[in-house]
C-alpha cells in the first residue's frame, strides 16, 4: 500500500525537477524561477493549464522585455534620466507643449522625419530631446545620444585610423540619433563636413533630433562653409519639425527655485 501511494508522489517530484532542467536548457531561467509560484497559483486559483501556461510565459516575456529595454537604454548613452513629465511647460512658455505630445507619440519616426530645437542657451531644448529619445528607446527603438563636438571628435578620431566608413555605419545605425548642442562650440576642421555625412547617410532612411542655439539663417556663418551649411539644411529641413523656443531660461529658473528654497530654510532655522 505504502509503494503504491508513494510511486506516483515521486514521479511527480521527477517531472517538476525535469521541467525545471527543461526550462532552464531552453535558457528560460525567470520561468524556471517563477514555476513554484506559478503552480502553486494554478491549484489555489484553479488555473487551467492554458491559463497556467500563459502566465509562466508572460513571466519570461516581461523578464525579456525588460533586459531588452535596459540593453537599448546603456547604448542611447542618455545623459539624464529626464522624461516628459519632467519638463514643467507651465515654467516655459515659449515651448509648444501641443506639438511636442505630438511628438512624443513617435509618428516622426514613421517617416523618417527630424526634429529641430532652436533657442538660446537654457530654455529646455536638451531636456526635451532627451525625454523624446527615452521615449523612443521604452517604445522599442534604437536611439543615439551624443555632442555635436563629440560626433566630430569622433569622425575625425575614426578618418585618421582609416575606420571612416565603420564610423558612418554606426551613426547611420540608430532609429533615432541626437545630436546636441551644435553650435555651442566651434566644430574642429573637417567637423561641418562629418557632421554633414552623417546627415547625409540618414537622409529619408532614419531620424535625427538636433538642438542648436544657432539661428537657422546664421549657419552659413557658423559653419564657416555656405554650401555645406546649405546641404546640410536642405536635408534636415525636408521633412522635419523645427520647435523654435524663445522664453526665459529654464535651467536659470531651477536654479533661482533651488536658492529660494535653501534662503526659505535658512530663515526658518534662524
Amino acid at each position: 500500500m505504502t509503494a503504491t501511494t508513494t510511486a506516483p508522489a515521486m514521479s511527480e517530484a521527477r517531472r517538476y525537477q525535469q521541467l525545471r532542467a527543461h526550462l532552464s536548457y531552453l535558457k528560460l531561467d525567470d520561468a524556471a524561477e517563477a514555476l513554484p509560484r506559478v503552480l502553486d497559483a494554478a491549484r489555489i486559483d484553479r488555473l487551467s493549464l492554458t491559463a497556467a501556461l500563459e502566465r509562466l510565459l508572460e513571466v519570461e516575456v516581461e523578464a525579456v522585455e525588460a533586459r531588452r529595454l535596459a540593453g537599448r537604454m546603456r547604448f542611447s548613452c542618455l545623459p539624464e534620466p529626464w522624461t516628459l513629465g519632467d519638463f514643467d511647460f507651465a515654467a516655459q512658455p515659449g515651448v509648444d507643449e501641443k506639438l511636442v505630445r505630438d511628438l512624443a507619440t513617435m509618428r516622426f519616426l514613421d517617416d523618417a522625419a527630424n526634429i529641430l530645437f532652436v533657442g538660446p542657451p537654457g530654455v529646455g531644448k536638451t531636456m526635451l530631446s532627451i525625454a523624446l529619445a527615452r521615449a523612443a528607446v521604452e517604445s522599442g527603438h534604437r536611439v543615439y545620444f551624443i555632442t555635436a563636438a563629440d560626433l566630430a571628435a569622433k569622425c575625425h578620431k575614426a578618418a585618421l585610423e582609416g575606420r571612416w566608413n565603420t564610423i558612418m555605419r554606426f551613426f547611420a545605425g540608430p532609429r533615432l540619433l541626437v545630436i546636441d548642442e551644435l553650435g555651442y562650440l566651434p566644430l574642429p576642421e573637417g567637423g561641418a563636413n562629418a557632421l554633414f555625412q552623417v546627415i547625409n547617410q540618414r537622409y529619408l532612411r532614419s531620424s535625427t533630433i538636433l538642438t542648436t542655439n544657432v539661428g537657422i539663417a546664421d549657419w552659413a556663418t557658423a559653419f564657416g562653409n555656405a554650401t555645406v551649411a546649405a546641404a546640410m539644411l536642405d536635408r534636415l529641413l525636408h521633412r522635419a519639425t523645427v520647435v523654435g523656443i524663445d522664453g526665459p531660461s529654464y535651467r536659470l529658473r531651477a536654479h533661482q527655485r533651488h536658492a529660494d528654497t535653501i534662503r526659505a530654510a535658512a530663515r526658518a532655522a534662524a
